[in-house]
């Protein structure tokens, strides 16, 4: 008779583990829920990243390009609101290589903005981008793990 009640007792305590396990696991988990959410609304899935060489024309000096970016209104118009800036370099001996991320929709912005205000002092070339590091990262922990 005393092992009944222990057994009954330890299948009461069990169930009640189960449930309480469940209900902890449910609360963990929303936050994530939410937090996926929050990040796939800050991002728009239609932007794109592009990469523009500005090359420097080499029959001017640094001080005749300055007077024709300050004449176009570079620094007022390069790039246009709606691109974030991913990595902005000088290329010595070439020009400026920008990468740019923006709203598929806005590519025309990008393009009018460029044409008003780069042309003059640089030559352009432009290219589809997308960042490799990502993949890299998971073939190495996949080759990692395969060791």
């Amino acid at each position: 008779m005393n092992k009944f009640r222990i057994n009954q007792k330890m299948e009461i305590l069990s169930s009640k583990s189960i449930w309480g396990f469940s209900l902890l696991i449910l609360f963990l988990m929303i936050p994530g829920f939410s937090q996926g959410q929050t990040e796939t609304l800050s991002t728009p899935s239609d932007s794109i990243m592009i990469t523009i060489m500005m090359k420097h024309h080499q029959d001017k000096n640094i001080e005749e390009l300055t007077e024709i970016r300050n004449k176009n209104g570079f620094l007022e118009n390069f790039p246009p609101p709606s691109a974030r800036v991913i990595n902005w370099y000088v290329m010595m001996g070439i020009g400026q290589v920008v990468t740019l991320k923006i709203p598929a929709s806005e590519l025309r912005n990008l393009n009018v903005a460029v044409e008003k205000s780069v042309w003059g002092a640089f030559s352009t070339e432009f290219y589809p981008t997308y960042d490799l590091h990502p993949v890299i990262i998971e073939a190495k922990k996949k080759l990692k793990e395969g060791q």
